[in-house]
């Protein structure tokens, strides 16, 4: 019996029966599910209900990805509004230190020609714009030339002391050798014994104060002034300080050591006084 049946024409169109009868059950939801009290209406909740987890999940994947797409946008944003608010910062940053320079500069032409009007001299203000690259000469460039009245020998000071002579000018800048330079030449004398000297730089660095007679009273302490006799310096700007003294063989002379009053690796202006002094009085 059970290969009669295997045999029979039901048996043998099975998958075909099957689903033209399932054709005709969708076919028949579809066209009579969305009228009230149609027998399609359970089935289609069926199907719905079978499918809900399915549209769920579907609604929740378009829901994650356009809050991933927001998030994507906002994250975008927030870096732009970073790099902008750092090129801000970074712009905010450089003119905070050109204001501080700009004060800082202020300061030094404000101390400047407080030292001007204290000398009662002619004089301009200039830059240092350059340094001799050598050992050998200590020279230091000036932002001001002949255009602005300078010539050579011209005496350069600041606010802390004597600072060298121009030896070279140019129309729009000058070279001004330095007192600690080997080849400068410096009358001088100790504020406090009135003691007399020369004071000039050094091949090692350093200047000393030549010539002082070795029975003369020279502390370390005192201070080394212009003696103003040079013609190019007035007398009283201070040059330095005495850092050593000592009496060395059966010479004649003292020797004098000076500290600088003016640290020249540090120096941003200076005044170049234009008007020669008026000859110096007799010291003493």
């Amino acid at each position: 019996m059970a290969r009669s049946l295997r045999s029979s024409f039901l048996w043998r169109n099975r998958v075909l029966l099957t689903g033209g009868a399932l054709l005709l059950l969708a076919i028949n939801i579809f066209f009579t599910g969305n009228r009230p009290g149609a027998r399609a209406e359970k089935p289609s909740h069926a199907l719905l209900w079978a499918l809900r987890p399915l549209q769920n999940s579907t609604a929740e994947l378009a829901g994650d990805s356009k809050g991933f797409f927001h998030d994507y946008l906002d994250l975008v944003n927030v870096r732009q509004e970073n790099d902008q608010l750092k090129r801000q910062i970074a712009e905010l940053q450089s003119e905070h230190i050109q204001m501080i320079e700009l004060r800082v500069e202020n300061r030094h032409l404000k101390n400047l020609l407080e030292l001007r009007e204290a000398l009662g001299m002619s004089a301009i203000a200039a830059r240092v714009i350059g340094v001799d690259p050598s050992e050998i000469s200590h020279t230091l460039i000036l932002s001001q030339g002949a255009a602005g009245g300078l010539k050579r020998n011209d005496a350069v000071i600041s606010t802390d002391g004597v600072v060298g002579k121009l030896i070279a000018v140019g129309p729009d800048s000058s070279r001004v050798m330095l007192i600690d330079d080997h080849n400068s030449g410096l009358d001088a004398f100790d504020q406090r014994s009135r003691a007399r000297g020369i004071v000039a730089g050094e091949i090692d660095a350093g200047i000393r104060m030549k010539y002082v007679d070795r029975t003369e009273d020279v502390r370390p302490g005192d201070a080394i002034v212009t003696a103003g006799m040079d013609g190019n310096f007035p007398g009283g700007l201070l040059i330095g300080t005495v850092a050593a003294v000592s009496q060395e063989g059966p010479g004649l002379f003292l020797k004098v050591t000076v500290r600088p009053a003016v640290d020249f690796s540090a120096l941003e202006q200076v005044l170049i006084l234009t008007q020669k002094p008026a000859p110096a009085a007799g010291q003493g």
